[in-house]
């Protein structure tokens, strides 16, 4: 058997403890599976007294996370510190830079730093490996890297933010809105305080953009995503999307189009049927659709020990001796990826409008569809309804919505058609305007 691989871990948070705690508690599967032993022989933190339940006792301590990079006493820098810039950047660099292979799982530090991070890797000749990055426990990462270099990938889609699942998911099945569920999920610790990152779209956005670059051999392109969050769904939309035979999640969704590579982040409605349309709760999800094989991978996409798998699957590949270009591809040969723009985005759509109630406005909502080659697959008028300890008068008078469900059609169009609208004066308030995805 080989030599130790010894392992060099910086944040000893959630997933950091995790980590230590399943490489001891599985030593010898994890030895029989490498072909060599594992063990974590130096550490840092934060907090040095920080009780976190796991043996520290035979990893020496460092007091900054460069420092460990640096050690030459390591051979795998494992980064789970988080953050897109220093320390995280500069321990990463300095691992790399000293011939260490690297594991993390920060989707913001590769988010903006992803391609020249594999580039130092590569000409260095060690791994950066990032399974944990996306996705949690779902390998995806090793499944577009290894699983499917036989096929051409024509979308890649997923839920990646168990957050705004969990939120989705409560406020459909109990009617409550996006407020009070947003609470709740902020006290069971599913949410930050500051909720911003995950509500707003933009950890599904960072997670996605490593996706496209291992789907479609583009340059990492996070600037390039269109981005929407969950804020604006209210109650009535997910009741309306239940009676219309849909769920609504937050997806992150890359495609091949005949423009080039479209990314978008954006509440979705998707046919009840549809696997992915049933995957509730802190869960993620991820559909591949190539041109041999179709997939949809289904799992905890955080939490400590889901995490950790994916990390420590990581660190056995390198024990192996496995390596591939971080994004499949050498950084030389990554294109700079054609961004599809939003406004030719074609699909269905939903659309929910609050309209003046006086004759002649459903004829101009039909005549402004109609003028902009907007085909409508159903029209339905329901009210409100109640959410749950609601007690605005006005709101429980407030008119009766107005809901379009298109056939395929283009984002311009409805853009235009709504534009129009607003100039008629005929609606009140800003229109709720959700795309629908189908395979």
């Amino acid at each position: 058997m080989q030599d130790v691989l010894k392992v060099g871990i910086a944040g000893l948070g959630t997933v950091g403890a995790s980590v230590v705690r399943l490489i001891a508690k599985r030593d010898n599967r994890l030895a029989e599976a490498a072909g060599r032993p594992i063990r974590v022989t130096a550490v840092t933190a934060r907090s040095r007294g920080k009780d976190r339940g796991i043996d520290l006792a035979g990893a020496r301590w460092f007091d900054d996370a460069v420092s460990l990079a640096a050690d030459p006493d390591i051979d795998v820098f494992v980064e789970l510190m988080g953050g897109a810039g220093d320390p995280a950047k500069a321990a990463v660099e300095t691992a790399l830079q000293s011939g260490k292979a690297v594991v993390t799982a920060n989707k913001a530090l590769l988010a903006a730093h992803g391609t020249a991070l594999a580039r130092k890797a590569e000409a260095k000749g060690v791994a950066l490996n990032f399974e944990a990055a996306v996705a949690g426990g779902i390998p995806v990462i090793k499944t577009l890297r290894e699983s499917l270099l036989g096929n051409t990938i024509e979308r890649v889609y997923g839920i990646l933010n168990g957050t705004c699942n969990y939120i989705l998911t409560r406020m459909a099945e109990e009617g409550i809105s996006f407020e009070e569920c947003l609470q709740d999920a902020q006290r069971l610790g599913y949410a930050e305080a500051d909720p911003t990152f995950d509500v707003d779209g933009f950890d599904t956005a960072h997670k996605l953009s490593l996706l496209t670059s291992l789907a479609f051999g583009t340059l990492v392109d996070t600037k390039g995503i269109s981005i929407e969050g969950i804020r604006s769904i209210k109650p009535v939309d997910l009741r309306m999307a239940e009676e219309l035979g849909y769920r609504v999640k937050l997806l992150g969704v890359a495609q091949r189009t005949a423009d080039g590579v479209e990314q978008r982040v954006h509440p979705t409605f998707i046919p009840k049927d549809e696997a992915i349309a049933q995957v509730n709760g802190v869960l993620n999800a991820v559909a591949i659709d190539a041109d041999a094989v179709d997939l949809t991978l289904v799992g905890p996409g955080a939490g400590g020990d889901a995490t950790a798998s994916a990390v420590i699957a990581d660190i056995v590949d390198i024990a192996r001796g496995h390596r591939t270009a971080p994004f499949i591809r050498p950084v030389s040969a990554l294109t700079k990826p054609s961004r599809a723009p939003m406004t030719r985005h074609e699909g269905g759509y939903y659309i929910r409008l609050e309209v003046v109630d006086k004759p002649g406005t459903a004829a101009r909502i039909a005549s402004r569809m109609a003028q902009n080659n907007i085909s409508l697959e159903s029209i339905v008028q329901r009210r409100a309804g109640p959410v749950r300890g609601g007690t605005d008068p006005a709101a429980a008078a407030a008119p009766a919505p107005v809901v379009l469900i298109t056939y395929a059609t283009t984002e311009a169009a409805v853009r235009r058609a709504l534009k129009s609208m607003d100039a008629d004066g005929i609606l009140l308030g800003a229109p709720q305007v959700i795309r629908i995805e189908r395979n």
